[in-house]
């Protein structure tokens, strides 16, 4: 595509956007939800339906995203399921406190580094048997609802047992990514059978059951963890794996448990925003807001050269440092408090100049002494939950274990095969991970929960949405349809990395006006239009004013925030 093509292309406005609402929210796609007792907002409207329920029968907040976790396993198994890993923070009203959990799993305990370089492998494939690490969702559904529940597991569960018995009608959106994930798939034992019919994906609207999610999802809710980690399911994965050339056992379920971890928050601008520590990549997010606070935004248009080009220039600064410093605490010393130091940001940011950087080098911060789906919920007590599940690669390793309904993660992707690197495989540890639920607090009061699933594009998007809110004055629906963008290229904290040497390439959605395009070429960046890489967006706000809760659900997706 030519430059004056793409410049062409990018003047035409978003395509959902309704420029000419009489509310004057250009970028809003409809208007926010509003509620005064609950909300849940997520990429799948019938499980938006059971999470709402789930709130209306008497259960919190956790009690309705673990219901619409399980749902979404089922309607949304191209980004999730009970194969994979967990994160959350919850705001609870009782203590006035957020509490944030690691529900991510470990490399198997018989897997190592010398195998890899035994067989000449440099670079963990993407399926197959060798990414797949111990699944942490049923195991953090667990640890959060005997902290946060209300309802006894079967009932949270039994919605979805329903509809996997009796059949659902595939979204649109996610049918479309079923088959594409069907031809990459369907070679691994037990993916064709269960995922399949005959080897086709369902289609829009076609009704799909999976007898076998049930039985699992049955024995869950009478067994509690215990049945997943312990016992015939857990026997079933081992036997599985080790018949299919893979090492994750039985013992290594067994001996797997999450992490209760403390949130960590940067101020931008009298807003408290807070990530969970790595393994994830939330600090890359309040790293970037600490470098943009520097700029007065008030001054700086949304959607202008200016705007794009240092919104692009923090991400690069922020990326190099999430490349060096991200991995498990556990097996590497971490300079959190240092990467997200206001000192450390302003040392940071001198580094921005008025043309693009072509390569960023990691910098030194003091030590310390320490696909996806994205939902989020809120109940009639104030209580509120930022949750993301996912099975990483869309459909995840392909490894599907007989009888179960469910495929195991590829998480293990995203570790580097050479020593001495933060991230470095070794059997046992959890590798880097892209999935963060976000929150936002002011003066000690809940204010917003909110999540942008999407791999790398995910801290871009935090911070996109805290600046459309903070600095740009958008409401909640439009902060998440405004036309966002995506900067790709930094070097990465994975097993594929390579350094970055040519500035990378911003992605930018049909919104942006050709004199901006134009602006940032100028600057040295190299401009593209992409199709569809620009996350998911879910959000839940709460109006102190007024007492009422204000929802918000992607335009890209198939969801839907609702409230009673």
């Amino acid at each position: 595509m030519s430059r004056l093509a793409l410049a062409l292309l990018l003047t035409l406005p978003l395509a959902a956007a309704a420029a000419d609402r009489v509310t004057g929210k250009a970028f809003a796609t409809r208007s926010e939800v509003i509620a005064p007792h609950g909300m849940v907002a997520t990429s799948q409207p019938l499980a938006t339906q059971i999470g709402l329920d789930i709130l209306k029968q008497g259960g919190s907040a956790l009690d309705a995203a673990v219901a619409a976790n399980a749902a979404l396993g089922l309607m949304e198994p191209t980004g999730n399921g009970i194969g994979g890993d967990l994160f959350a923070i919850v705001w609870d009203a009782k203590t006035r406190k957020l509490y944030g959990y690691n529900g991510s799993g470990r490399s198997p305990a018989t897997l190592t580094l010398e195998y890899f370089q035994q067989q000449g492998i440099t670079d963990i494939p993407p399926t197959g048997p060798l990414p797949v690490s111990v699944p942490g969702c049923v195991d953090a559904w667990f640890a959060l609802h005997d902290k946060f529940g209300r309802l006894p597991m079967k009932k949270l569960l039994a919605p979805t047992i329903a509809y996997a018995r009796d059949g659902f009608p595939v979204s649109e959106l996610i049918a479309w990514y079923w088959q594409r994930s069907v031809p990459r798939l369907s070679k691994y034992p037990g993916f064709k059978e269960q995922f399949t019919r005959d080897g086709v994906a369902p289609a829009k609207g076609e009704r799909w059951r999976n007898p076998y999610l049930a039985d699992t999802l049955e024995a869950i809710g009478k067994g509690g963890r215990d049945a997943f980690y312990k016992g015939r399911i857990a026997g079933t994965i081992g036997d599985y794996m080790k018949a299919n050339g893979g090492f994750l056992s039985a013992a290594d379920l067994a001996a797997h448990r999450g992490e209760w971890v403390e949130p960590l928050s940067t101020n931008y601008r009298g807003y408290d925003v807070w990530e969970l520590p790595p393994n994830g990549q939330g600090v890359a997010a309040l790293a970037m807001l600490n470098i943009l606070e520097g700029y007065d935004f008030s001054k700086i248009p949304f959607g202008s050269v200016e705007h794009v080009h240092l919104f692009a220039e923090a991400k690069k600064l922020a990326f190099a440092d999430r490349a060096q410093h991200f991995a498990d605490p556990a097996f590497a010393k971490l300079p959190l408090k240092g990467l997200i130091a206001k000192d450390y940001a302003a040392e940071r940011r001198k580094l921005i100049g008025d043309t693009a950087a072509k390569s960023v080098d990691a910098g030194h911060p003091p030590l310390d002494e320490g696909d996806t789906i994205y939902l989020t919920t809120a109940d009639k007590d104030g209580n509120m939950v930022s949750l993301i599940q996912s099975n990483y690669r869309g459909m995840g390793s392909g490894m599907t274990p007989p009888g179960l309904g469910f495929i195991l993660q590829d998480r293990g992707e995203m570790f580097v095969l050479k020593p001495g690197n933060a991230n470095s495989y070794a059997p046992g540890k959890r590798p880097f991970h892209t999935i963060i639920p976000a929150f936002v607090t002011k003066g000690g009061k809940p204010w917003l929960s909110f999540g942008v699933m999407g791999g790398a594009m995910q801290p871009q998007g935090h911070v996109q949405i805290v600046m459309n809110l903070i600095d740009f004055g958008m409401n909640l629906q439009e902060a998440g349809d405004a036309p966002r963008i995506q900067h790709d290229g930094s070097t990465e904290p994975t097993g594929q990395a390579t350094a970055m040497s040519d500035g990378g390439e911003i992605n930018l959605e049909t919104g942006y006006s050709w004199e901006t395009v134009r602006g940032l070429l100028q600057k040295g960046h190299k401009v593209t239009y992409a199709d569809g890489p620009y996350g998911g967006y879910q959000a839940i706000a709460w109006d102190e004013k007024n007492q009422v809760w204000i929802g918000a659900s992607e335009s890209r997706k198939d969801g839907q925030a609702a409230g009673y």
